[in-house]
């Protein structure tokens, strides 16, 4: 093989690696987030939970302060009917009195409702809890996991990288610029070989007479159609498919 073309092929080879290092390390901070994410909305769901009761409680004890309410109005009602001599305001207490009873009665009846919610809350809360507990032992364990991922990976990028610039520096200034050039446009495949004629990049049919001085092994030859630098290996078949 064309000594430039093995270099190259190398050099493309240690860069495919070192993409797919620089991708795999890409993708750990979006899934370490989306673990830190996971468990800060179970924490969430546990606040919001424990929220509810507050609120539940809170309503509970006003319902209290208006049942002590209606309570010292009867007492009062109560007094005032045995110092009243008069019928009318004696029935128009007693009326009060009922009023008050009958208040009171709707509002034990919420204040059960409300013991209900509570009792129901805190089983969600008690089921919140223990969701918290295990997305953060998973977010723990996870974590480190990708933690130690991602320092093996950054230790092997070092080591490509720095191994990339002994093979880089192998090949000449010229072809390697051309080969970087198209790096940028074309992606990581740019040195590709000629099988049946056909370019192993774009896959178009490529003209006779270059597919013969790709086979002599003189120049770097490009594909007429992208451009990406061809090669020719003797496992490989130059005729054209039918």
């Amino acid at each position: 093989m064309f000594e430039v073309i093995e270099k190259l092929l190398i050099l493309q080879d240690r860069d495919r690696k070192i993409g797919r290092v620089e991708e795999e390390l890409a993708h750990i901070e979006p899934e370490r987030q989306s673990l830190k994410a996971k468990a800060a909305a179970a924490q969430t769901q546990l606040e919001q939970a424990k929220l509810r009761i507050m609120h539940i409680e809170s309503s509970r004890k006003d319902l209290e302060l208006e049942v002590e309410t209606k309570k010292q109005l009867i007492v009062r009602y109560a007094n005032q009917q045995f110092q009243t001599r008069k019928n009318e305001e004696y029935r128009a207490l007693a009326h009060e009195i009922e009023m008050c009873k009958e208040a009171i009665f709707k509002i034990e009846d919420q204040e059960i409702e409300l013991m209900e919610q509570t009792e129901a809350g805190q089983k969600e809360v008690l089921r919140a809890t223990q969701t918290v507990k295990e997305a953060r032992k998973l977010m723990d364990e996870q974590v480190a996991q990708l933690d130690a991922r991602e320092q093996n990976l950054q230790k092997e990028l070092a080591e490509l990288e720095t191994n990339r610039e002994a093979l880089a520096s192998a090949v000449d200034e010229s072809t390697r610029s051309r080969y970087e050039r198209l790096v940028r446009s074309k992606g990581e495949n740019v040195v590709v070989g000629v099988q049946h004629g056909v370019c192993g990049g774009c896959h178009m049919k490529l003209p006779p007479q270059l597919t013969v001085t790709c086979q002599a092994e003189k120049e770097l030859v490009s594909c007429s159609n992208c451009g990406r630098i061809l090669y020719y290996s003797s496992d490989m078949d130059l005729a054209v498919a039918d």
